[in-house]
C-alpha cells in the first residue's frame, strides 16, 4: 500500500529540526549500505551513533505514535530508530530495494515490512529529488510537504532522482508490522476507515458493533506477535 500521510510532523517541529540539522556533521551515505547499494547511492546521513540522530529520532517517533492515521496503516510492531538524509549537488539513489531483514539494539532483528520516508524540507526549496516508488501499476512520483510522509511496501523498487538544487532533507525508517502481508493489511485499512466513516455518520450502534469484531477477528487471525 502506497499511502501519503500529512501532518507527522507541525511547522514548528519542522522548522526546529532543521535548525538542528543545518548545523550537524554529516557523513556519507555509503557507510550504511552493503556494496550493492553502494554503487547507486550518493548522498549524505546522520551518522548512526550521532546523539542528534537519537534525539530528533524520539521526536520522530512520539509523533508517529499519536498520528491514528499512521497507525492504521502500519500496525506497527516494531520500528527502527528513524535515520536522516541529505541530498545536494546531484545527490541521487538509484533504483534498489530495503533489505529484508535489519539489527535493532540489543540482538534484536527486523523484519522490513515497511519503508517510510518523512520529508522535513519544502517542495519549492530544491529541484530534483523526487522519491520514484515503482510497483504492478508503474512508476509514482513522491515529492511531498516538509512534515508529510510516504509509506509503500519495503519490497517495492525505488529511487531518488538527482537533487539539482537545493537540499533534499529527510528522516527514514522502516517498520514490521502485526500484519505481513500488504494485502492483508490494505483490507484491514480500508476497513478501519469505513468504521471510522460509520461512527461520524452515527451509523446503527449494532451494524458497527458488527464490523468492529469482524475488524479485530481479521486482525488476531492475521497478526503475527
Amino acid at each position: 500500500m502506497l499511502l501519503h500521510i500529512p501532518g507527522i510532523l507541525d511547522q514548528a517541529q519542522v522548522r526546529a529540526m532543521r535548525q538542528a540539522l543545518d548545523q550537524a556533521t554529516w557523513t556519507d551515505g555509503r557507510e550504511t549500505v552493503g556494496p550493492q547499494g553502494a554503487k547507486v547511492k550518493r548522498n549524505l546521513q546522520l551518522p548512526d551513533a550521532s546523539p542528534l540522530r537519537a534525539e530528533l529520532g524520539r521526536i520522530v517517533l512520539d509523533a508517529l505514535a499519536k498520528h491514528p492515521l499512521y497507525h492504521a496503516a502500519t500496525l506497527p510492531l516494531r520500528t527502527l530508530a528513524p535515520r536522516f538524509n541529505r541530498y545536494e549537488g546531484g545527490g541521487q539513489y538509484g533504483f534498489h530495494v530495503d533489505g529484508a531483514v535489519m539489527s535493532l539494539p540489543h540482538g534484536e532483528q527486523l523484519r522490513s515490512d515497511i519503508s517510510c520516508t518523512l520529508f522535513l524540507a519544502e517542495p519549492e526549496e530544491y529541484d530534483g529529488g523526487e522519491l520514484i516508488i515503482s510497483d504492478t501499476y508503474g512508476e509514482h512520483d513522491v515529492k511531498l510537504p516538509a512534515g508529510d510522509a510516504i509509506i509503500y511496501p519495503s519490497s517495492s523498487l525505488h529511487r531518488v532522482t538527482p537533487v539539482t538544487r537545493g537540499a533534499r532533507i529527510a528522516a527514514f525508517f522502516w517498520v514490521q508490522s502485526l500484519v505481513r502481508d500488504d494485502g492483508k493489511r490494505r483490507l484491514l485499512f480500508e476497513l478501519d476507515a469505513s468504521i471510522q466513516t460509520l461512527t461520524q455518520t452515527q451509523a446503527d450502534p449494532q451494524a458497527l458493533l458488527q464490523l468492529t469484531g469482524v475488524y479485530h477477528n481479521l486482525l488476531r487471525q492475521w497478526s503475527e506477535t
